[in-house]
């Protein structure tokens, strides 16, 4: 039997579908097995290439298939799409990441250490608590816009007046209404503590990571962006240059051009959400406080404020912070502030 060169795994929690292709692409098996039995089929396959769509569970195979002596390939499910034929099934979409994985111009996800997904997994549980924290916000504040009570909507706003409304005997709340208010607030305070917690954790795994502290002197970044870029980034010698790096975070212009005509669009907003936001929020910041500061980059900042808007200015920082993450984590170079 000719040997299996390229191995497709479309994985689900219980049952996983496998296609294997010979070294011309040609198939030589279709198989379904369950969670129990596919590490024993893999590990007496002869080491070949594996790969599975980048999705929950994938990098645990990947590292473990790795231990058997197999090359492991992560694909975006977008780029697995446009080769499914025919109905969507397990069969066909195990067919199309073999398809996927052959092509030369192929980008493929890096498979990250238990070390990053811990350190995403911080990240992931505070910002759902974060949400959390808004959305309790947000309810307090429709409750009492209900009584006619409206106040601003900064979290602190809502720490200083809540409780001292609960307790005016001179407002229209019900007896009701001001012990759900009082619990409403206790709830406010325990998410304080949670999300204070974790911030605990980041910083401790800040101090213990030499690149994110290297980051960490970016105008802009702190322990969490820092963090959060380490933990996702993993080998950026995956990206070409800063310019891939920063296309791959969506910091980039959509495009419709055709011809001569070029037409330049919003960001695309591709990759990781969180990572952008952290990145638009450090660029905000920069450019609030560039009016103090007297170097090129922040005049830069300020010029391109005035002529094309703030948003765009902060966009644009956002871009060039990116860039500069990836020269420091791919060279190992120290930041040297502008002059």
């Amino acid at each position: 039997m000719t040997a299996c060169r390229f191995l497709a795994i479309d994985i689900a929690k219980n049952v996983f579908q496998l296609h294997g292709a010979a070294s011309d692409g040609s198939m030589l098996f279709r198989r379904r097995l369950m969670r129990a039995q596919l590490s024993e089929f893999v590990v007496n396959l002869a080491p070949c290439v594996i790969a599975m769509e980048a999705c929950a569970s994938a990098h645990h195979w990947a590292r473990q298939f790795m231990r058997f002596g197999h090359e492991v390939r992560l694909i975006s499910p977008q780029f697995v799409r446009p080769f499914v034929k025919g109905s969507k099934n397990d069969g066909n979409d195990a067919e199309a990441i073999c398809e996927a994985m052959q092509r030369p111009s192929m980008r493929f996800v890096p498979i990250k250490t238990i070390e990053q997904q811990d350190i995403q997994g911080l990240h992931r549980v505070r910002s759902r608590l974060v949400s959390e924290r808004t959305a309790l916000v947000c309810q307090i504040r429709g409750i009492l816009a209900e009584r006619g009570i409206v106040f601003a909507k900064a979290l602190t706003r809502v720490r200083r007046e809540v409780p001292g409304i609960a307790q005016d005997l001179n407002n229209p709340l019900t007896p009701i209404l001001r012990t759900m208010l009082v619990e409403l607030m206790d709830e406010l305070s325990a998410l304080d503590a949670r999300i204070k917690a974790f911030d605990r954790h980041i910083d401790a795994v800040f101090q213990s990571n030499e690149a994110c502290q290297r980051i960490a002197h970016i105008e802009g970044v702190g322990p969490k962006t820092a963090t959060a870029f380490v933990a996702a980034v993993g080998d950026p010698h995956e990206f070409k240059n800063g310019r891939h790096f920063a296309a791959w975070l969506g910091l980039v212009p959509r495009q419709h051009s055709s011809g001569d005509r070029q037409q330049l669009m919003g960001i695309t907003k591709r990759g990781d959400k969180y990572l952008r936001t952290l990145l638009v929020h450090g660029a905000r910041a920069v450019l609030r406080t560039a009016p103090k500061k007297t170097d090129a980059k922040h005049a830069w900042a300020l010029e391109l404020a005035a002529q094309r808007g703030a948003p765009k200015a902060i966009v644009a920082i956002a871009n060039k912070m990116a860039r500069v993450i990836w020269v420091l984590l791919a060279k190992k170079e120290d930041y040297r502030p502008a002059v």
